[in-house]
């Protein structure tokens, strides 16, 4: 049986799944880009890092501060990774939305 708490609201869903296709390249400004590329949102830099450090808190994702660079005017990137319980929940998220959605094809396609 899943919890309630299992459950990821919409964007940290997508957060996620961001996380998981950029593997060791995700930090805020590539997940920002990939979410922006493949839903059309136009999210903040703070909506991420609010959803990042809210998964953070969660247990779901870790983050390491990788080393300053030049390029970013001495600032140091913060990489995120998906941890066992993040992908546990993204699975129980997802199986829960085709559980809701089986059988409504019907009534879910354009008319």
């Amino acid at each position: 049986m899943t919890k309630r708490s299992d459950f990821l609201g919409s964007l940290e869903q997508i957060v996620l799944l961001a996380l998981v296709r950029l593997g060791s390249d995700a930090y805020g400004v590539t997940v920002r880009a990939e979410i922006e590329k493949r839903t059309g949102r136009d999210l903040s830099i703070g909506a991420i890092y609010s959803t990042l450090d809210r998964l953070e808190t969660k247990g779901y994702v870790t983050s390491e501060t990788g080393e300053a660079t030049a390029e970013r005017g001495g600032r140091a990137k913060r990489h995120f990774r998906v941890e066992a319980d993040g992908l546990r929940a993204l699975r129980a998220s997802q199986r829960a939305i085709d559980n809701m959605s089986a059988g409504l094809k019907k009534h879910l396609e354009p008319t």
